[in-house]
């Protein structure tokens, strides 16, 4: 709780209303499909995407990757698809 109170405090500050940065977007984008910004963030990374192309493929990127894994099951991947997988996500989660 204390981590998201100090985000939305950066994201808050004076010197941050203005537009946000292409980086800024790609690190709000899940909370964006999840429907989980703060209304005023919202609005700031729509504001972006409707003048930045690239931003836009992105999310266009991520909505097709969102739907086409929801698609995959489990045991159609090989072992060898399986561990690679789960390699990515554990090189991810260690940054």
């Amino acid at each position: 709780m204390i981590a998201v109170l100090r985000r939305l405090r950066s994201l808050l500050s004076p010197g941050r209303r203005r537009a946000i940065v292409c980086q800024r977007v790609v690190e709000l984008l899940t909370d964006y499909l999840e429907d989980a910004l703060p209304r005023a963030e919202r609005a700031r990374l729509e504001a972006h995407l409707a003048g930045c192309p690239h931003c836009s493929e992105y999310l266009a990127q991520m909505r097709v990757t969102i739907e086409l894994s929801g698609r995959v099951e489990s045991t159609s991947l090989s072992p060898a698809a399986r561990r690679d997988l789960v390699n990515l996500y554990r090189q991810w989660q260690t940054g």
